[in-house]
This record gives structure tokens, C-alpha cells and sequence, in this order.
């Protein structure tokens, strides 16, 4: 039987998971850039466990889009601009000059605020299954 995964009230295929571990797993996102709603609501084991993830995935993420640092993003809340409320972390690759100011990076991720003049929504258009299949089958050969 093939796992199920969610993501807040989505279902998540599995051909979109490309790692995961006995409480965390790692998937591609709809828009390119632990079921409980907040970080403090995590036990002790999850936390490490979301973490360890996040340090495995960001460390091959860097190295296959020849990156050189990570940005790692937890929007915990409504107010901090998670969409979504279910625990998660973005992780994006960064490279010199990705952002003409390092600090857009926030602003990007936070779809909520569209006054901001960088905003990646407008552009951004939902992938297909088979092209997120596609780019989880590329990560998941960096944990073989």
C-alpha cells in the first residue's frame, strides 16, 4: 500500500514526496519557490525530527542547484503569514544576488501581502502532478 501524505486539509500524491522519515517528509511545492498547526504544539520528537529532515534535505538541495546558502522559513501562524496551518519549513537554495535586497526572500514567501511589489503569485502558475513527479524522482536520487 502505497503512504498517504497531507498537508494541512490537502492531499498530498506520493509521486510529489521525494523523503521521508518515520515523522517528517519532504515534497515539492505546487508554486516553485507534521499535522499540528503550530511549532510549540510539535513534542520533542518531532521538532528534532522536522529539523534533522530539514538539515538532510536543505544540505542536498544546496549541492544539486549548485547553490551556495539555504533559507530556512517557518511561518508559524496566520499572522506570520502561514496560509496553511500545519506546521512546515521552506527550504530554498540561495545564490549571490537571487534578491537585489537579501530580506525580499520573507516577503516573497509571504503570498498574504500582495502591495508588496515583489510578488511571485501574479507570474506563478500551479504545476502539473507530472511535472512535480517529475522533480521529486531528480531529488529523491540524492538520498540513494
Amino acid at each position: 500500500m502505497e503512504a498517504e501524505y497531507v498537508f494541512g486539509a490537502y492531499k498530498i500524491h506520493p509521486k510529489e514526496v521525494f523523503y521521508s522519515s518515520h515523522l517528517s517528509y519532504a515534497m515539492v511545492n505546487l508554486r516553485p519557490l507534521l499535522a499540528v498547526k503550530r511549532f510549540v504544539d510539535l513534542t520533542g520528537d518531532e521538532t528534532s525530527d522536522l529539523w534533522i529532515v530539514a538539515q538532510k534535505v536543505g544540505k542536498q538541495l544546496e549541492y544539486y542547484h549548485k547553490a551556495s546558502s539555504l533559507t530556512f522559513a517557518i511561518q508559524d501562524g496566520p499572522q506570520a503569514g502561514q496560509t496553511v496551518p500545519h506546521v512546515h519549513i521552506h527550504i530554498i537554495p540561495r545564490k549571490g544576488g537571487d534578491f537585489e535586497r537579501n530580506d525580499e526572500i520573507y516577503e516573497a514567501i509571504d503570498e498574504k501581502e500582495k502591495e508588496l511589489k515583489l510578488d511571485l503569485d501574479k507570474e506563478r502558475k500551479d504545476r502539473t502532478l507530472e511535472e512535480m513527479a517529475q522533480e521529486a524522482e531528480e531529488y529523491r536520487k540524492l538520498f540513494v
